[in-house]
């Protein structure tokens, strides 16, 4: 059984590319989840203070014993690295919980 993905956008409609780039991401992490069941993605654009347009991608992890397990945000003006740098912080921090549980 693979590792599931519910994605929601906030402040825009999505894109192909975001899209393609959170299964990519998945993917990858599916390979160090051993104990997840589940993924929530939410991106959400909005302006900063200068007016220009940010991305923030939160994602939340959800263990087969259905613990909740937040990843600090992935935040970038390009939608697509501020989704690869949440999946980057929840790649860090199963490497964490894999070490502190050995």
């Amino acid at each position: 059984m693979g590792l599931g993905m519910q994605i929601a956008y906030r402040g825009f409609a999505g894109s192909d590319d975001a899209e393609r780039v959170a299964g990519v991401e998945l993917v990858r992490l599916e390979r160090a989840a051993t104990d997840i069941a589940n993924s929530h993605l939410t991106v959400e654009a909005y302006r900063d203070p200068s007016g220009a347009r940010r991305y923030d991608a939160r994602l939340d992890l959800i263990t087969r014993a259905f613990d909740l397990i937040p990843v600090e945000r992935g935040s970038d003006a390009d939608v697509c690295i501020a989704i690869h740098r949440a999946f980057d912080n929840a790649m860090r921090l199963l490497e964490q919980r894999h070490v502190s549980s050995a």
